[in-house]
């Protein structure tokens, strides 16, 4: 079943003296479940791509479906409604917020969409505890190492139960150790949980990981490779 699909989609920018397709008639199918790496060069289009299925930025061209829904039949406010509840983000600054605890970072998505506080509570309980950080609920940001942030920063994202996760370039900023733990994590959420990942990366670890390599160049999809199970 897919999660998400494109026709022809592309992304153009205005240089000064040439326009840039950092997107490029890019057709994609991505299936419930997978766990994927979108994989490139620097200036290949990995973010670009990223920000364009998730609703962050708008194509010039093309279609972006996530299930039933064409994204650019959404206004702002409506995509804004969308993300929130279909799309979980980890991205490679972590982006907690310092004056929060653990357990409020994670829970902070759930408040917006109105969950019940107890309910709210319990799952972010939870998935801290699935993450390894049961013990960290009451700690701020400047009080975790960089591994931790990300993990929290992983658990906030799962907290809402989204039918994907995009996750840019999740571990740049981390050592070898914290990158084997969080990889190990988000692979057995997918697993578990089912929960679609879709990876941008530099990391051979993370394409280690992954089960769909997707390559691109000059913002094309020049390689599409499934690895066996």
């Amino acid at each position: 079943m897919n999660v998400i699909e494109t026709k022809n989609l592309e992304k153009v920018y205005d240089g000064k003296a040439v326009e840039v397709k950092a997107v490029n008639k890019v057709n994609l199918n991505i299936e419930e479940g997978e766990f994927t790496a979108i994989v490139g060069p620097s200036g290949s289009g990995k973010t670009t791509l990223l920000n364009l299925i998730s609703g962050l930025d708008s194509p010039t061209a093309g279609s972006i479906h996530i299930d039933d829904t064409d994204l650019s039949t959404l206004n702002r406010k409506q995509l804004v409604d969308f993300r929130l509840k279909n799309i979980g983000f980890v991205f490679q600054s972590y982006n907690l917020i310092p004056v929060l605890t653990a357990g409020e970072n994670v829970s902070f998505i759930m408040e917006l969409q109105g969950r019940d506080k107890h309910e709210t509570e319990a799952r972010t309980r939870e998935i801290l505890e699935n993450v390894g950080l049961a013990d960290r609920y009451h700690s701020r940001p400047n009080q975790l190492s960089g591994g931790q942030q990300q993990r929290v920063a992983v658990a906030r994202a799962l907290a809402s139960k989204p039918r994907f996760i995009i996750a840019d370039e999740p571990t740049a900023n981390l050592d070898t150790k914290s990158t084997e733990n969080l990889l190990d994590i988000m692979e057995e959420l997918n697993q578990k949980e089912k929960i679609t990942f879709i990876f941008s990366t530099h990391d051979q670890r993370v394409v280690k990981k992954a089960r769909r390599i997707i390559l691109l160049e000059d913002g094309r999809i020049v390689k599409d490779e499934q690895k066996k199970q």
